[in-house]
């Protein structure tokens, strides 16, 4: 019989199935405190209870199948799930270290970890490289989680150490979103990971009514719109998405999600050359964003092989930036991160095919 993965159930659920309750307390700091990788290494649960544990559950779904470690410190995973499926999961230094002139330490590293929802995905963007393998499954919110765990685990970031999360890897997260909001409220626990609502960020392509589901729920995370374009046409081209779900029925359901007052909603702009870098487009921007407590992020395109999209050149993006900053739209070039290694979602997946064939 299969193995039922632990890292499904949240704290509750688990107190259902293992007794007495108090146990899974016990059972979610040995996992998410303590990093064990077997249930024989939880010393305070009776003998007969581990080997319950492990005669009915994995604490492993997920294996490290390749990692790419970039100049700028940022590590690319690639890792096979218990079907053979492969998903990637991106770790991202935001902030180094600092020290004092006498040595002692004044901040610790701060990490991005950007995760998968989905085996492939059902949105077809032209631009992206996962859509083209199409959609395979959703995962599961135990191997959504295992992601955040394994990355922890293997660059040995303290379980104190706190880390923001975006769902932005593989997969539109609001396709899957009951195991989505679930991987939420895991990584949310006090007793285990304990990464604030406030440190996740849902990016999605724009399914309106999901995000009028996910505002319903009030998890607390953050919101990013994957906009890219400020006409139906142009991102009806790029995102099929966008006949069932056009760019006002976002914005409308935009303008209803709670948000934490300190906090904006992200819309993030993949930058193409000659296709959505012009002053033109940064006007309608801003009109299409009026009375939105809004942030940009200005994504510059990631190039891989096949694509027939261009990476923009830095003038065209900084004159964009600027023109959304001078009309009151707060707003940011992301740094380009992981350029020598295969940063962009799928690229590490397709270039192990490759080898392995």
């Amino acid at each position: 019989m299969e193995k039922i993965n632990i890292l499904d159930y949240t704290k509750e659920e688990l107190t259902k199935v293992v007794k007495p309750s108090f146990r899974a307390k016990q059972i979610y700091q040995w996992i998410y405190h303590k990093y064990v990788d077997s249930f024989e290494e939880m010393k305070n649960l009776p003998k007969d209870l581990r080997e319950e544990l492990n005669n009915r559950y994995t604490l492993k779904p997920l294996k490290i199948v390749k990692v790419e470690k970039s100049s700028d410190g940022s590590k690319k995973y690639l890792f096979r799930l218990s079907d053979g499926f492969t998903v990637e999961t991106v770790l991202l230094p935001m902030k180094k270290e600092e020290f004092d002139e006498e040595g002692n330490r004044i901040h610790h590293t701060r990490y991005t970890i950007c995760i998968s929802s989905q085996v492939g995905c059902k949105i077809g963007c032209s631009f992206c490289l996962t859509a083209k393998e199409g959609f395979k499954r959703d995962l599961s919110a135990g191997e959504i989680v295992a992601q955040v765990l394994e990355l922890k685990k293997d660059n040995n970031i303290a379980q104190e150490r706190r880390v923001n999360i975006v769902f932005m890897g593989m997969g539109e997260p609001l396709d899957n979103i009951t195991n989505v909001s679930k991987a939420i409220k895991i990584f949310s626990d006090l007793d285990g990971l304990a990464i604030s609502p406030r440190r996740q960020t849902i990016s999605t392509s724009g399914l309106s009514s999901q995000i009028k589901k996910l505002g319903e729920m009030n998890l607390g995370v953050l919101l990013a719109i994957s906009l890219h374009a400020v006409d139906d046409e142009l991102r009806q081209k790029l995102m099929p998405i966008n006949k069932a779900y056009n760019i006002k029925s976002v914005i409308d359901a935009v303008r209803e999600f709670p948000i934490d007052a300190r906090k904006r909603v992200m819309f993030e702009y993949l930058v193409m050359k000659d296709i959505n870098d012009d002053l033109t487009s940064a006007k309608k921007l801003v009109k299409l964003l009026h009375g939105i407590k809004a942030k940009v992020n200005l994504i510059y395109f990631n190039p891989h092989i096949g694509s027939e999209f261009q990476r923009p050149s830095q003038k065209k993006v900084k004159e964009f930036c600027d023109y959304l900053i001078a009309h009151g739209i707060l707003c940011t070039i992301r740094q380009s991160k992981g350029l020598d290694i295969s940063a962009a979602c799928g690229q590490l997946k397709e270039k192990t095919k490759m080898e392995i064939s």
